[in-house]
């Protein structure tokens, strides 16, 4: 079972993600897959802190960039939290935000191509959490033009190769695939 949780910010979807993955795991290990940057922003550690404090202890935790590689390499449940900061730490590697996208657009899609491709050939449960940006208007910036539409074309790519899509929206869990 694959399963996408996408919601804006403070929406619940990293708990309701956690749930899913306790769920359909109860019998196996679980690996948390961080893919978000570590920092000394003392907002972006309170938020790591608030995770850590939610997850049960005897859950793996794997700090990383290669996505594609821990979705193929690892065989416990995964919880990938998530694809927005992942594509962050990528944007910021590629050099997008002042670079033409004829720069950089290719290599962007083949790690998307990598990391759908992992999941979708993925036989163990995996819950994927992300943010939904459809649901705004039109960054006035480039540099958030970018992410929006990235991830965007990335969520929707996600969501094809997965059994489940979840909406969260004020704590409350909306299933629409």
């Amino acid at each position: 079972m694959k399963t996408l949780v996408t919601g804006g910010v403070r929406s619940g979807k990293s708990a309701a993600a956690e749930a899913a993955v306790s769920a359909m795991s109860a019998d196996r290990a679980v690996v948390y897959v961080a893919t978000g940057p570590t920092t000394d922003n003392p907002d972006w550690a309170d938020r790591i802190a608030e995770h850590r404090a939610r997850r049960p202890t005897d859950w793996t935790v794997l700090e990383t960039t290669d996505l594609a590689a821990a979705l193929t390499d690892r065989t416990e449940a995964l919880l990938v939290d998530c694809l927005g900061t992942w594509l962050t730490a990528r944007l910021d590697t590629l050099a997008v935000w002042d670079a033409p996208s004829a720069e950089w657009a290719r290599a962007l899609d083949a790690e998307f191509d990598a990391v759908v491709d992992a999941l979708a050939a993925r036989r163990e449960p995996a819950v994927l959490v992300t943010n939904e940006v459809g649901l705004g208007l039109v960054a006035p910036h480039r540099s958030g033009r970018i992410f929006a539409d990235s991830l965007g074309r990335l969520n929707q790519q996600v969501a094809a190769v997965c059994d489940r899509v979840v909406l969260v929206v004020a704590g409350q869990s909306l299933v629409i695939k």
